[in-house]
């Protein structure tokens, strides 16, 4: 392969990257506005924490992933994780949208299911493609520039996504349906199904590869650094106060269109 070749698929692979970073804000901060949705619906009737069940579903998938993710990347790589969470982030979208036929309590049960898949999703994303695009930027202060690329982006789709949605349901009522945001869904499938198509056909290197296996003995556990024990409380705390006041504000400003 020729230099000029492997530079194109590194720019490919780096815009890739860079949208599965807006995608992992996109499909976090579905949860706050879809659930004003679903708290109107019948058999819900304005309870508001279980609108907040489908954020909720999307972070509890970590305590499920967050070990397996970790050893998933050390044990077949950046690009066959990757490849394994847009699947799956695609999946647990389709389910979301899948939600939108039954009405009532049985459409939410498979909407819960879709956002705790989506959160499996998202965290195996969010363990790959902080190193994947320091690999692809070459390390160093370049891999460091395209990481703060890619965190702008998460933070500006995280703002935009509930004004894409909120202007896509307008005025909240009893007769609003998870219908009325499927083209966010279907956005949200095409982005990922191009990011797959994209990624299996760029040629990355990965040097990490087959440096761990099952037989390697670590000297030190994560919990014996008093930094990640520490930094595993403070995130604790912050995750509630990103996702909870977002979703209680939603929930505060369209009270008055609930009647």
């Amino acid at each position: 392969m020729s230099n000029q070749q492997k530079m194109n698929g590194s720019v490919i692979a780096i815009i890739t990257m860079f949208f599965l970073y807006a995608m992992i804000a996109f499909v976090t901060n579905l949860g706050a506005p879809i659930g004003v949705i679903w708290k109107n619906q019948p058999g819900i009737d304005g309870n508001n924490m279980l609108g907040m069940m489908g954020n909720f579903m999307n972070f509890f998938a970590y305590l499920f992933m967050g070990i397996p993710a970790g050893k998933m990347l050390t044990k077949i790589g950046y690009k066959k994780s990757a490849l394994i969470g847009i699947a799956v982030g695609f999946v647990g979208v389709l389910i979301q949208y899948l939600s939108s036929f039954p009405e009532g309590i049985p459409g939410f049960c498979i909407y819960l299911l879709g956002a705790f898949i989506s959160g499996f999703s998202v965290c195996i994303l969010n363990t790959v493609v902080n190193p994947m695009l320091n690999l692809l930027g070459g390390g160093g202060n370049r891999g460091n520039q395209l990481n703060l690329i890619g965190g702008t982006l998460n933070s500006l789709t995280g703002t935009l996504t509930p004004m894409l949605v909120g202007a896509l349901i307008g005025e909240v009522t009893k007769t609003t349906q998870m219908a009325d945001v499927n083209l966010v869904m279907f956005i949200a499938m095409a982005v990922f199904a191009l990011a797959f198509i994209a990624l299996v056909f760029i040629p990355i290197q990965d040097p990490e590869l087959g440096k761990v296996t099952a037989e390697t003995k670590f000297e030190h556990s994560p919990w014996s650094f008093r930094h990640c024990t520490l930094g595993v409380i403070a995130i604790f705390f912050y995750v509630g106060v990103e996702v909870g006041i977002p979703g209680a504000l939603n929930f505060y400003l369209s009270d008055g269109t609930d009647k």
